[in-house]
Parts: structure tokens; C-alpha cells; sequence
């Protein structure tokens, strides 16, 4: 993983042996064909990761990147910047939303530190290279060479996690102004007008969504991003949570691993990622619909359909948190249902 050209070419193709395999197992089971619906077909993805050697007692964990945003200096947010600090704080002592949804799933929580505007916080794992992102209103978020670091970093942190026994990652944020940057690379990446991707983020008043519109069109006016190139894009219009995040996903592809999506912040993410590298889309699990305004360009974009439908637009990791149950429902069913053909029942083969 010494470039992010390396990175990329390590996201095999899921097993398609694996895959036949498993399509014949879960037919197989005590059930109706096809009766537990895309429960039966996430059993299968998974099946076929070249990671996952089983789909029983799977560690799971959220990797939450937590930074801050020089564009909030804008006026896009209403929410004060030092909330993403105390946040912080609140989720090393586990009570923020993930925290209590991921403990529910029994799924870890890991906060980094990859760009707080605030003094280190105690036990907090940092890959920090500065205290906030650029105002991508002004000029860029980062330098390409900090990009490309940070997704390598973030990557790294993946791999490191993984040879210490987790299987199933999931990804996160916090970051107050962070859907202005994330509005932007979706826009970008989508080919989208920004009017179309642009919501309310954390309580934005509706009378001042149409200012961060503007904020958005002007990013990308003055910063030019090259859609062609994920890294350009995120470099210059994101942020470093959003880049930390796209380095989780390549990451978890690299290592053969499911990666489950949260919401907006993740989507942008997301087709970063699967710009960067097209394999690594086999290895995403949507977790939810989110509530904000450009969640169905996003989403339409990655051709996924989030299982969870909630109005949720809390961030944190919290529906990946929520999916993590739903994960853990598949390995389940996979691991220890019956088989139709030691039970005694016929059942009629579908037309």
C-alpha cells in the first residue's frame, strides 16, 4: 500500500467460486427459496470475501474520523466548532449516539483524531496533520500529498485493526460543516447541480440553505476539482474526515473485508472510493437511507439500496451501528440453519 495506485490494484474481485458456493448453501437451508429476501444475498457477498474465511463470531468496528472544517467559517452550519471537539470527547467516553447503537450490535468504536481544530484529547488515536481542513470557499481543503497520505494512513489504520482480529468494519464522522464539503464531492463526482445535493446538514434553518449553495458553487468554481480524479476532488473540495473515510473503504477492500456505509458523509466517500478503485463497490454494505436532501443522487450513483429506512441523519456511524445487527442476522442464518434435505421436508422447486 505505498501509493494509492497500490492500494487500489490490492481490491480483488469477490470469489466467484465462493459466491456459487454459498448461493447452493443458502438454497439449501430450511426455508422457501429466496424467503429471507436480501438477508440471503448479503450472506452471500460476504461469502464471497477472500477475507472471510467464516461467517461465524465476526468482530466488528466502526472507525469514526473526526476533524473539522475551515469552510464553517462561511456560515454554513449553526452548530458551534468546538461541538466536534466536545463530541469527541463525549465518544472516547462512549455515551454519543454511535457508542449506544454500536454496543447494542456489540461493535467497537474507534474515533480518530484526523483533523480536530483542538488540543489532542487523551487516549485518542491521531493521524492529525493539521488543526482543520482549508476553507474550500477560499482555496483548497489539503494539498494532493496530503490526501494521498491521509488515505494511506487511514488504509493502514484498516490492515493494522484487521491482523488484530476485526472482520466487519464500518465507517463514520464528526465534524460540524461537514455535509457543505461532502455536498461538494458528491456535485462533483455525480455531475450534479448542487441545488439537487445540498440540505439542511445538523438543523441548518431552510431560509439559509440557499447561502450554502452558494458556498458549495463557489468551492467548486474557484477550486476547479477534475471530476475525472477522486483524489483531486477530495483533496481540493473535501476535508480530512471525508478523506479518512474513502481510505476505511479502500482499506477494508484491500484486506478482503466488508466495509458498511453509514449515511451522507459515507456516500461521498463512497464514490470516491469506487472511483479510485471500481472492485471495491463488492465490499460495501449500505446501512441506511439518510434524511438528507441529496441521499438518492448519492445512492442512485452507487446503484446500492440501504436496508434501513429511519429519517436518520445523526452521522457519528450511527446506522452503520444499526446495521451491524443485520450483518451479524446474515452470518446467522448462514452459520446455523438447518438444511432442507436433513430435515424431512419437499419443498417446490420456484418456476
Amino acid at each position: 500500500m505505498g501509493t494509492v495506485k497500490e492500494l487500489a490494484a490490492a481490491i480483488r474481485p469477490l470469489d466467484k467460486q465462493k459466491i456459487q458456493a454459498a448461493s447452493r448453501h443458502v438454497d439449501g437451508l430450511i426455508k422457501p427459496t429466496n424467503s429471507l429476501g436480501r438477508l440471503e444475498s448479503l450472506a452471500v457477498q460476504l461469502s464471497g470475501m477472500w477475507g472471510l474465511d467464516r461467517l461465524d463470531n465476526l468482530q466488528k468496528e466502526i472507525i469514526v474520523m473526526c476533524a473539522d472544517h475551515g469552510v464553517f467559517d462561511e456560515g454554513v452550519a449553526v452548530t458551534p466548532q468546538v461541538v466536534t471537539w466536545l463530541q469527541a470527547v463525549n465518544m472516547q467516553k462512549g455515551v454519543t449516539g454511535v457508542c449506544v447503537l454500536a454496543r447494542n450490535s456489540q461493535t467497537s468504536v474507534l474515533p480518530v483524531d484526523i483533523g480536530i481544530d483542538g488540543e489532542p484529547i487523551d487516549n485518542m488515536l491521531s493521524l492529525k496533520l493539521s488543526r482543520g481542513s482549508g476553507n474550500i470557499a477560499q482555496g483548497p481543503a489539503m494539498s494532493r500529498q496530503d490526501a494521498e497520505h491521509l488515505l494511506l494512513a487511514s488504509a493502514s489504520l484498516v490492515k493494522k485493526r484487521a491482523q488484530e482480529g476485526i472482520s466487519v468494519f464500518g465507517v463514520g464522522e464528526l465534524g460540524i460543516a461537514n455535509t457543505t464539503p461532502a455536498s461538494a464531492i458528491i456535485s462533483v463526482l455525480t455531475d450534479s447541480d448542487p441545488h439537487d445535493v445540498v440540505g439542511i446538514g445538523a438543523n441548518l434553518p431552510q431560509d439559509r440553505v440557499q447561502h450554502k449553495e452558494t458556498v458549495v458553487r463557489q468551492a467548486i468554481r474557484i477550486n476547479q476539482p477534475d471530476a475525472r480524479d477522486a483524489v483531486d476532488v477530495l483533496a481540493k473540495v473535501g476535508g480530512y474526515d471525508l478523506v479518512g473515510m474513502t481510505g476505511v473503504i479502500l482499506g477494508a477492500g484491500a484486506c478482503g473485508l466488508p466495509v458498511v456505509l453509514d449515511g451522507f458523509l459515507s456516500y461521498a466517500a463512497a464514490i470516491a472510493a469506487c472511483q479510485i478503485a471500481p472492485e471495491v463497490k463488492s465490499y460495501c454494505i449500505p446501512s441506511h437511507f439518510s434524511a438528507e436532501k441529496g441521499a438518492r443522487r448519492a445512492l442512485e450513483h452507487l446503484g446500492l439500496a440501504p436496508f434501513i429506512h429511519l429519517d436518520m441523519r445523526l452521522g457519528e456511524g450511527s446506522g452503520a451501528a444499526l446495521a451491524m445487527s443485520i450483518v451479524s442476522a446474515a452470518c446467522a442464518m448462514y452459520c446455523e440453519m438447518g438444511q432442507l434435505a436433513q430435515s424431512g421436508i419437499e419443498l417446490p422447486v420456484p418456476a
